[in-house]
């Protein structure tokens, strides 16, 4: 499996564990706010199979999990052996995914490789392409959800609320889906470096912590279980 990237330890990442964090390149969507450009098109640079084993094991026992994000890791045909890999060791495993691709997602739910998952859910189902670039289908990923929901895995769903986002789409995206363990909100923040052609919706100004908060106690209507603490 490829990787473009590591965080040799996070208290964020994975809830109440700390995580090393890999990043894979390469994605299928093509969000204008993404803060990992870089691992879409380059410059970045591939990070040796073998070093990062060798660092795993060496953390085994300081670090209690490994979390896999991208990039979008379900595009790597390795994805689920090298999840059992780091299981070997002895880490939790988290993945991080758009939910685009629901058959990866259900070989690694078969294989009992990851402990926990995120899903981005980014925007309500008739906005998706506008948001998340072209051939982007909300159906798959909630057909993902559906997926994590039936296997009863412990999963999240993540929102960025971007400035371009109404609280109508975000009840919208709440009635979408159906009711998660766990949704939490995320704040937008500029990204560096973004395409010039988006540089409007780059820089419209944000909601703030204070809004987003109050879109999150109206979701919570449709969604019991949002994450309320941000």
């Amino acid at each position: 499996m490829i990787f473009a990237g590591i965080q040799k330890s996070s208290l964020v990442d994975y809830p109440g564990l700390v995580s090393c964090v890999l990043f894979v390149p390469g994605c299928n969507y093509d969000c204008f706010y993404c803060h990992n450009r870089s691992l879409l098109a380059g410059p970045h640079e591939i990070l040796d199979p073998n070093a990062v084993l060798t660092f795993l094991k060496k953390r085994a026992g300081l670090l209690d999990a490994v979390v896999v994000t991208g990039g979008e890791p379900t595009l790597q045909p390795e994805l689920t052996d090298t999840l059992l890999e780091f299981k070997s060791l002895g880490y939790r495993v988290k993945l991080d995914t758009n939910g685009s691709n629901p058959a990866a997602v259900s070989e690694v739910l078969k294989s009992g490789a990851c402990s926990y998952f995120a899903v981005d859910y980014k925007a309500p189902s008739a906005r998706y392409e506008e948001i998340c670039g072209t051939g982007a289908d909300a159906a798959a990923v909630r057909e993902t959800v559906e997926l994590l929901l039936d296997s009863g895995a412990p999963f999240e769903v993540r929102t960025t609320v971007i400035p371009q986002l109404q609280k109508s789409d975000l009840l919208q995206m709440a009635a979408e889906l159906p009711a998660v363990p766990r949704w939490t909100l995320n704040r937008y923040r500029k990204p560096s470096p973004y395409k010039p052609c988006d540089e409007e919706r780059i820089c419209t100004a944000p909601w703030t912590q204070e809004q987003i908060a109050g879109f999150a106690r109206k979701m919570a209507s449709a969604q019991p279980n949002m994450d309320l603490s941000k």
